[in-house]
């Protein structure tokens, strides 16, 4: 008989629950597909840095595991609650408690092992999906298969089992304290609505506006964050958004004391009794849930900023198919040329130097103007701090040229136009990203060449592969005579290959250069000959640099590009996809509260609605109140959220563009991300409303 009672308990529940039941799918679903990036042999053999994904997504699963085990904890505590006088009557007939507590835990284990199995079909379709765009994302093809590991089962079937076994737990717990007056108040006491100093609390909603505004401005005002700062500001960012809804839950209620005209227009009377009823028992949860709706949204953002980062810079960071470094001005490249015949069908090759000539300047200037590196590199008295300057190695010990023959020879292997400089002026090519920050800086440098000063001629900011190769972060272009009176500084070979690079090659140049060479200090390749050198000394090498960039840095001696972009947009990929991992699920759980709340209390809502259909209201104005209803409690933590996580994705999206070089405004990351939770939300609210008006007009 216990077991028959189960299921058709199970039934019932799935019935009155489905939002519940179908986002416990969905998670398992993401679990399960996620899971598989940790176990992929395939991934593992073909990425380096596969760990890095392992490290991020076991990350996203451990705040996934804390979200879930409290979503089942609520709902857990909720079905209880609003079946309580059941399980009293349960009590009255005979039943013992642990006999109730058997059944509802074997309820909610049958009702969970459902979603499972249900979220495992779901999962398998799903983590077809997610590996196809892995790698479309990463430039490689997919071909679909079946890759059902038992590791990711089992690790999703021990999570699941683990969320549903602590809220199992608690709940028994609260069984052995229940006796039948608690079970069948329990309900009721849950409706109560408690108002006190409600005229005192009223003030706490312009507070907490007040006190956003003040996050507002602290956020783009501020600017020496850390991580005892951000932690502070989060924390309190929270306290302010549980202030909010008490607030919001006094006013509603002191407005409806005072009685105001505007309370009688309408259905607002009705409304606002409905929504300052649930705010005030809810006001804990709305705050939660708006909390979780804004990581939501910040994570989907952040996602996008990386997304868009890897599909509009990589290629203008990495313009030429091979490139190779050496710090022997000397090198010939014989070895990496052949190894290139043998394994690509090379168009050409292009064998240059970058000069010095033993000023710095340059150097200097960046070092001390641009704001990445703040004040770090300045004295108390502003000069240049020249000791922690020849410590870093963003930049080279000294200022690094091309003669202006090999330059415009690169700019016709990348397919530009060439440039031409008089015999008296001299060019620079740098990242755009830094042009834009330091404006025109030609009358702060003095460059001379054949005994005169030479007269700036313009920048060029076109993709040049300045991250250690062509310089870091920029090179001075000068006449070809004016070079004659320089040094060679380092070599490079740039290579144009017809198609694409195959899989490898730049490993098997990695593999080269490590079989019988020395390295210098830098951790670089040098021939024999070169290492015995003094030239080589770490004091007067100082030729290796890798730019100012912050978000990508990929600064290697070889350089395939077709090899080394799926490897950033793998690395990229490790951040973008957990961030969209953790976003989903927290939206789903939140959304789940909110309709579950809204489903579970439309029985109760069904007699004010019949009163309201005996006094005149059509069923079509039935309808409308009950969309009005819904709209005002789904639209509360909405526009909190958005107002929130909007100030802080503009702040973050217009920091994020400055570092990375991109021009695409900052507000267009939180507009995305707004967009794709709207649909989201947009799915729950419908699903909400159509099982709203069901139970009311049943």
């Amino acid at each position: 008989m216990m077991y028959k009672l189960a299921l058709r308990n199970v039934r019932r529940s799935a019935r009155d629950y489905m939002v519940y039941f179908l986002t416990m799918a969905v998670v398992t679903a993401l679990m399960f597909s996620f899971n598989t990036l940790l176990f992929s042999r395939d991934l593992l053999n073909m990425f380096e840095t596969a760990g890095i994904m392992e490290v991020m997504i076991g990350l996203a699963t451990f705040f996934i595991l804390l979200i879930t085990a409290w979503l089942i904890n609520y709902m857990v505590r909720f079905i209880l609650e609003k079946r309580s006088r059941e399980f009293g009557i349960y009590l009255l007939i005979g039943f013992k408690k642990k006999e109730i507590a058997r059944l509802y835990i074997r309820e909610n284990l049958i009702l969970g092992a459902g979603a499972f199995a249900a979220g495992l079909v779901f999962g398998v379709l799903l983590q077809q999906i997610l590996m196809s765009v892995l790698y479309a994302m990463v430039q490689m093809d997919y071909h679909l298969h079946l890759e059902f590991n038992k590791n990711s089962l089992l690790m999703t079937f021990v999570c699941y089992l683990f969320c549903y076994l602590v809220a199992l737990f608690r709940c028994k717990r609260r069984f052995k304290k229940m006796n039948i007056h608690d079970l069948m108040d329990s309900q009721k006491k849950n409706e109560e609505i408690k108002e006190s100093h409600e005229r005192g609390k009223r003030v706490l909603l312009p507070v907490s506006l007040v006190f956003f505004g003040i996050f507002g401005l602290f956020l783009f005002c501020y600017k020496n964050w850390n991580t005892g700062v951000l932690t502070l500001f989060l924390v309190g960012l929270v306290l302010v958004i549980y202030l909010f809804y008490t607030g919001v839950s006094a006013w509603i209620i002191c407005y409806l004391r005072e009685k105001k005209d505007g309370m009688y227009r309408g259905n607002t009377l009705f409304l606002l009794r409905q929504f300052s009823a649930k705010i005030r028992t809810m006001s804990f949860t709305m705050g939660s849930l708006t909390a979780l709706f804004t990581l939501a949204l910040l994570g989907s953002a952040v996602a996008f900023m990386f997304n868009h980062f890897q599909s509009e810079i990589l290629k203008d960071k990495y313009p030429f198919d091979v490139q190779i470094n050496s710090n022997d001005p000397e090198d010939d490249f014989r070895k990496e040329m052949e190894l290139l015949e043998k394994e690509a069908d090379v168009e050409e090759f292009f064998r240059y130097c970058i000069y010095e000539n033993g000023t710095n300047q340059v150097n200097t200037w960046l070092y001390t103007h641009l704001r990445i590196f703040g004040r770090e590199y300045l004295k108390e008295d502003n000069t240049p701090d020249f000791e922690k300057i020849k410590e870093n190695g963003a930049y080279c010990d000294l200022d690094t040229y091309m003669c202006l023959s090999d330059y415009n020879y690169l700019r016709k292997m990348l397919g530009l136009y060439e440039i031409s400089l008089r015999e008296d002026e001299y060019a620079i090519h740098m990242k755009e990203r830094v042009v834009l920050e330091t404006g025109d800086f030609s009358g702060e440098i003095v460059i001379k060449g054949r005994g005169q000063e030479l007269s700036f001629a313009g920048y060029y900011t076109e993709g040049f592969s300045q991250d250690g190769h062509n310089g870091g972060d920029y090179v001075i272009v000068v006449p070809d005579a004016v070079i004659k009176e320089m040094r060679s500084y380092y070599a490079e070979l740039a290579a144009d290959l017809k198609g694409e690079a195959p899989f490898g090659l730049n490993d098997k140049l990695d593999d080269l250069e490590s079989e019988g060479n020395n390295y210098n200090a830098q951790g670089q390749v040098m021939t024999e000959e070169a290492s015995e050198e003094e030239y080589w000394e770490e004091e007067e090498l100082g030729n290796s640099c890798c730019g100012s960039d912050t978000i990508v840095v990929y600064a290697m001696k070889n350089l395939v590009r077709d090899n080394a972009i799926p490897e950033i947009k793998y690395m990229l990929s490790a951040i973008v996809f957990p961030l969209f991992y953790v976003g989903l699920v927290f939206l789903c759980v939140a959304l789940t509260v909110l309709s579950v709340q809204q489903l579970s209390d439309s029985a109760k809502y069904k007699f004010r609605y019949q009163v309201l259909s005996q006094i005149g209201y059509s069923r079509g104005e039935i309808s409308g109140i009950i969309l009005k209803q819904l709209l005002w409690y789904y639209g509360c933590p909405l526009l909190a959220a958005l107002a929130i996580s909007g100030v802080i994705a503009v702040y973050t999206g217009g920091k994020f563009n400055f570092y990375a070089g991109i021009k695409t405004p900052g507000f267009m990351y939180f507009l995305i991300s707004a967009l794709f939770f709207m649909g989201i939300y947009a799915l729950y609210f419908i699903l909400t409303y159509i099982g709203f008006k069901r139970n009311v007009e049943k």
